[in-house]
């Protein structure tokens, strides 16, 4: 007679979305030592941006597989910290949030957000340094639309 051999402690896996979230923790921390030990600036502030939009990029997809929609614009990027108050629901939103914060811009504004979007989905954007829609070099626009 063959035996089984049950573990005393049953294994468990880890979900996507925490394998999502450590990713997108690695990607900010990533950012942040580029920023620190970059001897150029502008580059390692469009690095910042890029990860930063990733990690909003990834906090939205989970979302949406949840809520089986995207925040709306006005709900805006907020609704992936606390739930919204407004339509259309999140009736599945997640304890704890999508983002423990939304991260600024390397120019201290708020990332933009558009849903549905000009260019996909939706669209998260920062208007660059100068802060005003296009440009080129370090004052062009960075969004999801580009990456």
């Amino acid at each position: 007679m063959a035996r089984q051999h049950r573990s005393k402690f049953p294994q468990h896996g880890f979900t996507l979305i925490e394998v999502m979230v450590v990713v997108a923790i690695l990607a900010i921390l990533a950012t942040v030592v580029v920023t620190n030990i970059s001897g150029e600036p502008g580059k390692a502030r469009v690095a910042k941006a890029k990860q930063d939009i990733r990690a909003i990029e990834s906090a939205l997809e989970l979302y949406k597989l949840d809520n089986f929609n995207y925040p709306s614009t006005d709900q805006g990027l907020q609704a992936l910290v606390e739930p919204p108050a407004t339509d259309p629901p999140a009736a599945n939103w997640k304890d704890g949030g999508y983002l423990k914060r939304l991260p600024m811009d390397p120019w201290q504004r708020e990332y933009l957000f558009l849903s549905p979007g000009e260019y996909g989905a939706v669209d998260i954007y920062t208007l660059g340094r100068d802060g005003v829609s296009g440009g080129d070099g370090f004052d062009a626009d960075i969004g999801n639309f580009d990456l």
